[in-house]
């Protein structure tokens, strides 16, 4: 997050929900819609997957549908020392630390 906030010059400000706090989550409250919306439909390719999510709205919005089909490495982290460089560019809330973050980009 920190690359990118230094290559589009923008501040990103993370607030994440706490563990068990699903329901305050508005991209939650979608997921629930859209399994309504599939009601068993058998969903047996990924064609068919697309377009069946595109049929579905929440709130009168059509959702964005694009298809990532890119492999994420699991498992990856950071030793103590890599981490040294992004931790202090994290602006945490004194209040909320571990659930405010700050990054301001590097202007350059």
């Amino acid at each position: 997050m920190t690359e990118f906030a230094d290559e589009t010059g923008l501040r990103i400000h993370m607030v994440y929900y706490p563990p068990y706090h699903s329901k305050y989550n508005p991209i939650e409250r979608c997921w629930g819609a859209l399994e309504k919306h599939w009601n068993g439909t058998i969903l047996d390719s990924v064609e068919k997957t697309i377009k069946w999510a595109g049929t579905m709205t929440w709130k009168g919005i059509k959702p964005a549908i694009k298809l990532i089909d890119k492999v994420y490495q699991k498992g990856v982290s950071l030793s103590k020392e890599e981490m040294k460089k992004y931790a202090g560019r994290l602006k945490r809330s004194r209040l909320l630390a571990k659930w405010d973050v700050i990054i301001d980009p590097i202007l350059g």
